[in-house]
């Protein structure tokens, strides 16, 4: 709609007060950025500065890896690979605290063989006073060497096959699931499938 320029019309008024935006440039370098009462019209809506993360992610167990927000899967398997005990928990968690509450609830076995993640004293006392062998590989890092059997590591091949059969469901592999409840159920399904194939 055209209207000519002499057409009395009234101008608008804002909605919130001016400020100097020269002032607000100049002022940026040396200062981190503040936000004040006049930038939004609502002081309570919008996410908080200095947040790097999503509110309620760790309750959900997302975390931050190297590789991005991730959630590790740990599990303990049978001599046949089935799966016996699950958890989730956020990708930066460490692995060995986590193995004691698994295998706490669970009848002691002969051996258990794990990765290098799991190369703690805790862990490994634990193991032996529940009368299990633990077949560990030693952290490089470590100062004291532990004892440690190769020829019966060779049987640790027998979960990472479990892990490979677990995340033959896309939904595993790729957690669609926001919750944990939900991928945890989800975790859990694929496993009862797993026992029976």
């Amino acid at each position: 709609m055209l209207r000519p320029a002499d057409h009395d019309l009234q101008p608008l008024s804002p909605l919130v007060g001016t400020r100097n935006l020269a002032r607000s440039v100049c002022g940026a370098g040396g200062e981190w950025f503040q936000r004040h009462s006049h930038d939004r019209q609502h002081d309570d809506q919008g996410p908080s500065l200095g947040r790097w993360w999503k509110r309620g992610a760790e309750l959900q167990a997302i975390g931050r890896s190297r590789g991005g927000r991730t959630t590790k899967i740990h599990a303990v398997v049978d001599g046949c690979g089935r799966p016996v005990a699950i958890k989730i928990t956020p990708g930066q968690r460490g692995d060995a605290p986590v193995a004691a509450g698994l295998i706490a609830p669970l009848p002691p076995s002969l051996l258990c063989a794990a990765d290098t993640a799991y190369d703690s004293d805790a862990l490994r006392r634990f193991l032996i006073e529940r009368g299990t062998r633990p077949v560990i590989p030693n952290n490089p890092i470590r100062k004291r060497i532990q004892p440690f059997d190769p020829a019966a590591y060779k049987r640790r091949n027998i979960i990472e096959r479990s892990f490979c059969r677990l995340k033959d469901w896309r939904r595993i592999a790729t957690r669609y699931d926001k919750l944990a409840a939900n991928f945890a159920s989800a975790c859990y399904l694929a496993a009862i499938v797993i026992w029976w194939i």
